[in-house]
């Protein structure tokens, strides 16, 4: 099997589950705030989503309302990120939550004009890109090292788990409540997330006392894209999973009928992924498993070139989604080689350029879809995918050899 590490990685079994980590008070209360977060987002999106469709009727605006904050997290990557390593964490995340919430609450008020729904949706993505910076630096400091994959794969499945539930339960809203009503339901649960962390986040004393702002952010960001092996890391990050994202939102062109059961299995696979490669495997077995996890992430959607029947679709996609989860033995390279003042704003860089390249995926898979049909986009796509993955691999071996905290200083 191809390896991304040395033969000398740890091979000792998990030390830690789940339930270890939910005892820890302040991940407790970490991850209960993001889960909420998380709800509060779907539901909020789901509920605008439907407003403009009806205000409309347009497809694109749709979308743009129900994912179009993504691309606002960029703009909070360049700008203020460095927020997310002052020495006053849980000020800020708790200040980041109350803005969160007066956003969502805003967007109850009945006769809104849709412009200024968009531009509350902007403002609103630009908060929450540090708003993850901030949580993450924070989650780095409250779970050992070695329990980092751990928790990632557990945040990664219940954002996701979170997703599908939040989608069904605002559908079921819906039928008795107006969009308003339900922008009323995701400000409550906004608010039980700002009182959570609020009761349970500490501030940690070891972040030096520094000046956040643009000047900061810029600093850190270029020494980050300076480092070779963060560059690498963080281009597997983004630019693969950003093209499979866009294979999948192709789903609804290629089989109408059945994009609901693709869109299932692609949810299903990744989770069984995170699990798997998060509880059962070591540190020294995920950088093992690396290479071989970003090509199952791609090369079952080569199958799509040949028009597969449903059933092998469905088992392809289900498949290769479990290659998500190449993304844990990444993220913790990534949180290895960046020393301890800058980590919350490498990791809001890090979850902001991939929520965007989700969004770029989309859209380079569909414009190529619209001169060569659904079938071919996705196997183009799947294509490039498996190529930035083995183009990129010396480099990404390089970063595996990157002696700790020595990066992006």
């Amino acid at each position: 099997m191809p390896s991304d590490t040395s033969s000398s990685a740890s091979s000792a079994p998990p030390t830690t589950s789940y339930r270890a980590l939910l005892r820890n008070r302040e991940f407790a209360g970490l991850y209960a705030g993001f889960t909420l977060s998380v709800a509060a987002s779907t539901l909020s999106g789901f509920a605008l989503g439907t407003l403009v469709s009806r205000q409309t009727a347009s497809p694109f605006l749709t979308a743009v309302s129900m994912y179009g904050a993504t691309f606002a997290t960029v703009l909070g990557a360049l700008t203020l990120m460095s927020v997310a390593d002052g020495n006053r964490p849980r000020r800020t995340l708790v200040a980041l939550q109350c803005v969160a919430l007066a956003g969502v609450a805003a967007q109850a008020i009945p006769g809104l004009p849709l412009v200024v729904r968009f531009g509350l949706l902007l403002v609103l993505g630009f908060f929450q890109s540090l708003q993850n910076g901030t949580r993450m630096g924070l989650l780095a400091e409250v779970v050992p090292s070695c329990a980092y994959a751990l928790a990632r794969s557990l945040m990664n499945i219940t954002s996701g788990g979170m997703s599908v539930i939040g989608y069904a339960v605002g559908a079921v809203l819906l039928r008795c409540l107006t969009p308003q009503g339900v922008f009323v339901t995701a400000t409550a649960l906004t608010a039980a997330g700002l009182l959570v962390v609020a009761a349970t986040v500490r501030n940690h004393s070891i972040r030096p006392v520094r000046r956040p702002g643009p000047r900061q952010t810029w600093t850190t960001n270029v020494a980050l894209f300076s480092h070779s092996g963060q560059r690498a890391l963080l281009l597997n990050l983004w630019v693969p999973n950003g093209l499979i994202v866009g294979c999948e939102a192709l789903f609804l062109s290629y089989a109408p009928g059945h994009a609901g059961a693709l869109l299932a299995a692609g949810s299903a696979g990744m989770l069984l992924g995170d699990l798997t490669v998060g509880r059962l495997l070591t540190a020294g077995q995920r950088r093992r498993w690396a290479f071989a996890l970003r090509l199952l992430l791609a090369v079952p959607y080569l199958l799509f070139a040949v028009h597969p029947p449903v059933p092998v679709a469905t088992a392809a996609v289900f498949l290769a989604s479990a290659g998500f989860a190449a993304t844990l033995p990444l993220q913790e390279q990534l949180l290895a080689l960046t020393p301890e003042p800058v980590q919350g704003q490498v990791q809001g860089v890090e979850s902001a350029g991939r929520m965007a390249w989700q969004g770029i995926g989309a859209a380079i898979a569909g414009g190529v879809a619209q001169y060569t049909g659904p079938a071919a986009a996705i196997t183009a796509a799947a294509a490039c995918s498996v190529a930035v993955t083995v183009v990129s691999r010396p480099f990404v071996i390089r970063a595996w050899a990157v002696p700790a905290g020595t990066a992006g200083a």
